[in-house]
Parts: structure tokens; C-alpha cells; sequence
């Protein structure tokens, strides 16, 4: 595995999700296997108390308000990240879908990830001495446009129903629209896309990763697989329950706590729920 590039920097690799593409199998599976990489990959994921939690939450805010105080937070929780690194020369795997910033659904957002390109400059700044390359995994557009909606229902209050959300949508591009603007920021070199679809084992669902970071399928199907899915779909009927819960004015964090008890007790949900306008 190559630790340095051409031009002698650090590797610092950036998993930039997306959202709904498979990111938290991905981190799951880093996580329990980050011991038996560490000889030749350093791997940072979201854990709660680490400065990984932060940055996420800085990269989210700029991308949903440009303005340089969000700059600077994002730049200030970046290096936090950095400076916890061991000086030890191994390239560096960070992987957060947060940083490519707000997805279509969360705080009125309808582009595809608009401010991800100024997101990246912005690390690359603070990264001196790293040589960035970012990796982002794609899906098939009209299941991630789905299953994105349902999350940000799930997560982000979001109270429209699929079709409107579909409709508000409508003109977002193709992921080649992304993957070449982030190549007009760091170079089309240092950009990777991972298609979702062309993970061949569940259980290792991490493999193109890896793959890019240098990893042989040997070793990669050495790594200790993934038992049970990562944070699966809620039901319809959940879902629509979440939905109509959404248009009220619930405080933030019991709305939250309500969203949690929901995803225990789907069975509770199970019934079919009426649609608009019906008694």
C-alpha cells in the first residue's frame, strides 16, 4: 500500500458518503477492522466523543449557510481531526457522509450537494502535507431519491410527502454532474466514484474503498464481516406517521425522542395508514 503520492504528501483519503449509499455498513465495517488495518491505514469514523462528531456537524451547517463564521468552524473542527492523527507517515482513511454537506430534504435543500466542492477546498487548506483524494459512492438514482426521502423524514422533520419531494427534486442532475465537480476542485486524479451496485459482499461492503486505498482481495476478504444490517429503511406506515409528525411544532429533541421510540415499535405501526384527506 503506497503511504505517500507522486509528489512525496501523505495520502488522506475522505469517504464522503453520500447519504443513503451504504455509509454506516461502510463505518461499521471500518470500525471493527480498524485494528487489523492499522499497519498500514489509519481509519477516522464517527464515534460519539471524538472530534469526528463535529466536523460532521460543521460540514452540514456551512453547506446550509455559506457565510465565514461556518468557514472558520469548519476549517477549526477539521484540523481538531487532523491534529489527533499519529505522526506515523500511513495514509489516512477519514469517512464521514456528512462532509459532503446537506442532502435534497434536510433544511430546504433541493440540490445535489451544492456546497461540496467549497467544502473540499476548504479541507484541502487545512490539510497541509496531505495529498487529498475524495471517494464517493453512488446508487441507482431513483431508489437514492426514496430512500433519501424516507431519511430525511426519519431524521430531519421533513413533512412533505414522496411525491411532492419527487417533484421539488425534479431537475437534479446525474451523479456524473458531481463527481466532475468535485474534479474541477481537486482534479479528476484524486476523485473516485464507488457504484453501490457493484459491491459484491454484503458483509465486507467496504471492498472499492479499500480497494482505492491500496488493499489486495486477499486481505480484504481476510477482514471480519459485518453481522445484521446497518440501519435499515422504517416502514411505510412508520414513516408516514414520522411524516404527519413533522408538520407539528414538537421541540427539536422530543421530536427526536419520538423518532427513536418509533423505529423500536414498528409493529405498532403495522396498520395500513389512510392517505390525505380521508376520515
Amino acid at each position: 500500500m503506497a503511504r505517500t503520492t507522486n509528489n512525496g504528501r501523505r495520502r488522506l483519503i475522505l469517504h464522503l458518503g453520500v447519504q443513503k449509499t451504504g455509509s454506516t455498513a461502510i463505518q461499521r465495517f471500518l470500525r471493527q477492522n480498524a485494528d487489523a488495518l492499522s499497519d498500514g491505514l489509519i481509519v477516522r469514523t464517527p464515534v460519539e466523543g471524538t472530534p469526528m462528531r463535529p466536523l460532521g456537524r460543521a460540514a452540514i451547517a456551512h453547506s446550509l449557510s455559506n457565510d465565514p463564521d461556518t468557514a472558520t468552524a469548519l476549517r477549526l473542527a477539521f484540523a481538531d481531526v487532523l491534529a489527533e492523527l499519529p505522526d506515523n507517515g500511513l495514509p489516512v482513511l477519514i469517512s464521514h457522509e456528512n462532509l459532503a454537506g446537506a442532502m435534497p430534504g434536510n433544511g430546504g435543500e433541493t440540490r445535489l450537494y451544492p456546497a461540496l466542492p467549497e467544502i473540499l477546498s476548504l479541507l484541502r487548506t487545512e490539510a497541509k502535507g496531505f495529498e487529498i483524494e475524495a471517494v464517493v459512492y453512488t446508487r441507482n438514482m431513483k431508489q437514492w431519491k426514496s430512500s433519501v426521502w424516507a431519511q430525511a423524514v426519519r431524521t430531519d422533520g421533513y413533512a412533505k410527502t414522496e411525491e411532492a419531494f419527487l417533484a421539488d427534486i425534479e431537475t437534479l442532475p446525474g451523479w456524473g454532474d458531481l463527481i466532475r465537480r468535485l474534479g474541477q476542485e481537486i482534479g479528476a486524479g484524486n476523485v473516485c466514484r464507488c457504484r453501490l451496485e457493484d459491491e459484491v459482499d454484503a458483509t465486507r461492503p467496504a471492498g472499492q474503498l479499500l480497494r482505492h486505498a491500496g488493499l489486495e482481495d486477499a486481505r480484504i476478504a481476510a477482514l471480519t464481516p459485518l453481522q445484521g444490517q446497518s440501519m435499515p429503511r422504517l416502514s411505510a406506515s412508520s414513516t408516514e406517521f414520522l411524516r404527519r409528525l413533522n408538520g407539528l411544532s414538537l421541540n427539536p429533541y422530543a421530536r427526536g425522542k419520538v423518532a427513536d421510540l418509533v423505529a423500536r415499535a414498528q409493529p405498532l405501526f403495522a396498520a395500513e395508514w389512510p392517505s390525505e384527506g380521508t376520515s
